[in-house]
């Protein structure tokens, strides 16, 4: 029996109003953009060599520049959330402000240090202000500084478990699912600006792998119109960039644990002031890739294949491009019961026993996500970007059809189906006084193809 069928639909066009307080250089996409600035003295000089940390206390994510030759900083990819800026100079009073970053458009900043002689004394009080945001979206703030420190359930679907494990309303599910606010299969994802909604596990598509993320915001309960297409959880990931790092930095992971299960991770990150490249990649091989059905675990081994690599080029003051690029391979065995291990005896027409069931599945995915940023003044920036992400799924039956036979199964199955959802969105946002509004849209395409064979054994 063969059913193939083609199912294509369109989302409408998506415009979304946002209001926030945001105080009002290099423009970003998607959910982060950058800090710049210029450090004086009180003569109006410029203060070189001095070193600017931008910081979170509460997601943990910490950032650090220093002034050039000009006086001037720049701190990229930085996502939406408030921070504490802290400039120290040699010779001049340390200096700390707080900046809201709700917008692509760049903070520009101007800041003037104190020489010692001329300060007067400062009083620091412990007090809960760090944690107050003007955004009333109930949400979790999430950076790398927590990644490490949390025993993720799953590697091959890491990010799941850390949004699992990291926010408050969310309740795990098997194979790498999870439940936000008791809803099921309405979660959706937000890569750089990407909307990714297809339900995210070990068993329907593959994730991006959590060595490329950056920080992230998870928004439970009622998401904004702009990420209006589901109605639960929204996960909205900003990757990380090798903009500015000057010289080369990354790591290489390794781990062993239960059930055979082997890792292994390299990522890289290099670039300059006006380029970037980051490049992840990562490996896992299991004695458990699935969540047995029995106590015991049973034929449900499985490898994982990740590599994502971003690109950011400044091709002028007002234009920037970013290019994020991914692929991801995963083989595993589909996890049996005793049912289907013990055949009782049982054999095919030509009189050969039966084997244990060796049903396999295989997921290919690839993500092609460029976009343009043109800065259109020091108020607004206009955001251009496309994506197209594919999935693959093969399911396999057994080598000999008739061990599929048992008593809970009758039938040998195999499928063929792949998914692609292909789209442009587009934004603009400005910022004025006190206030900040963004105008958006998105148009996304998706084309489903499948193919079932099945026979009756």
């Amino acid at each position: 029996m063969l059913a193939s069928y083609v199912k294509s639909s369109a989302a409408a066009f998506l415009f979304t109003i946002l209001l926030a307080v945001v105080p009002s250089a290099h423009a970003q996409s998607g959910s982060s953009t950058s800090i710049t600035g210029t450090v004086v003295d009180p003569s109006g000089a410029v203060v070189t060599n001095a070193t600017v940390e931008v910081r979170n206390p509460v997601s943990g994510f910490s950032r650090n520049a220093v002034t050039d030759a000009a006086g001037k900083f720049v701190v990229t990819n930085v996502p939406f959330n408030p921070y504490h800026v802290t400039v120290t100079g040699q010779g001049f009073a340390p200096y700390s402000g707080d900046v809201d970053v709700r917008s692509t458009v760049p903070v520009n900043l101007s800041i003037i240090l104190k020489v010692v002689g001329a300060a007067e004394s400062v009083t620091v009080e412990a007090n809960g202000g760090d944690l107050i945001e003007t955004t009333s979206t109930f949400h979790t703030d999430v950076d790398r500084a927590l990644f490490d420190k949390l025993p993720l359930e799953s590697q091959s679907s890491s990010l799941s478990s850390l949004v699992t494990l990291s926010s408050p309303g969310i309740a795990a599910d098997s194979n790498g699912l999870f439940h936000g606010m008791g809803d099921h299969a309405e979660n959706s994802f937000m890569v750089d600006g990407q909307p990714i909604t297809d339900q995210q596990s070990k068993v329907f598509s593959n994730q991006i792998p959590l060595d490329s993320i950056a920080s992230m915001e998870v928004i439970a309960g009622a998401p904004p119109a702009e990420f209006g297409e589901k109605t639960s959880v929204v996960i909205s990931a900003t990757t990380r960039s090798g903009q500015g790092l000057t010289t080369p930095t990354g790591s290489v992971t390794t781990s062993y644990g239960s059930f055979g299960t082997s890792t292994v991770g390299i990522n890289v990150g290099y670039g300059g002031p006006k380029w970037g490249n980051f490049v992840s990649a990562s490996g896992l091989n299991t004695g458990r890739f699935l969540d047995p059905p029995e106590f015991t675990v049973i034929h449900a081994k499985g490898n994982e294949e990740n590599i994502f690599d971003r690109v950011d080029y400044q091709l002028s003051k007002a234009d920037s491009i970013q290019l994020n690029l991914g692929f991801t391979r995963s083989w595993f065995q589909n996890p049996n019961s005793f049912d289907n291990v013990l055949h009782t005896g049982q054999t095919d027409p030509a009189g050969n026993p039966l084997s244990p069931t060796d049903q396999r599945s295989q997921i290919r995915t690839f993500n092609i996500a460029p976009s343009w940023t043109r800065l259109l003044s020091t108020n607004a920036v206009f955001t251009f970007g496309g994506f197209v992400r594919h999935d693959q799924y093969n399911y396999y039956p057994s080598r000999n059809l008739f061990d599929d036979l048992s008593p809970i199964q009758q039938e040998s199955v195999a499928q063929d189906r792949t998914l692609t959802n292909a789209g442009l969105r587009t934004s603009l946002s400005y910022v004025k006084g006190a206030h900040n509004i963004k105008l958006g849209a998105t148009y996304h395409q998706t084309f489903l193809n499948e193919n079932k064979h099945l026979g009756i054994v």
